[in-house]
């Protein structure tokens, strides 16, 4: 029993690793699947051309940046999922949840943030900041925290490794 546990433990934080080393890639696939669905929304309401890496809307210029993308945030989720020690359905099912979870959220700002922009909102600048530096930092501890209760996560990232670690050395 010990040994499987400190594989699990192993392979994990590797997962974890390998997804650190293959970000930019995960960025690329997030930005692919941010932009098309704020291009389909838009359309709704407006003219809407896409050319390169940005949308065109009444001579609006919107370009969907890797920080708009929020792939960090999506590896925050993925952090304090794998460093939790649970059953690998729940985990699968947490995880699923949460990265859907953001990137509804993701959509959801870009697209109003978009339609502000558009729209010339006089306090553009401000909401855009305040939804980059707190409001989507809010969200994603929320979504943390949304995650444990719905999933009765009893255990503590990182630290119930360390525990488990050190009551397998006994």
């Amino acid at each position: 029993m010990k040994k499987k546990n400190i594989l699990h433990i192993f392979i994990r934080y590797s997962i974890l690793v390998l997804f650190g080393i293959f970000l930019p890639f995960f960025y690329k696939i997030f930005s692919l699947l941010t932009t098309w669905p704020i291009y389909f929304l838009l359309s709704i309401f407006y003219n809407v051309s896409f050319t390169e890496n940005a949308l065109q809307v009444l001579g609006a210029r919107i370009e969907i940046i890797d920080a708009c993308v929020a792939g960090s945030a999506y590896y925050l989720l993925l952090i304090l999922n794998l460093t939790t020690n649970m059953e690998a359905k729940q985990r699968l099912y947490s995880l699923i949840f949460s990265v859907f979870s953001l990137f509804i959220f993701n959509l959801l700002r870009i697209f109003s943030l978009s339609i502000l922009y558009i729209e010339n909102f006089a306090f553009f600048d401000f909401t855009h900041k305040l939804f980059w530096y707190i409001l989507s930092t809010i969200f994603v501890v929320g979504i943390w925290f949304l995650t444990v209760k719905i999933f009765k996560i009893d255990e503590i990232p990182i630290y119930s490794d360390i525990k488990s670690l050190y009551k397998s050395r006994r």
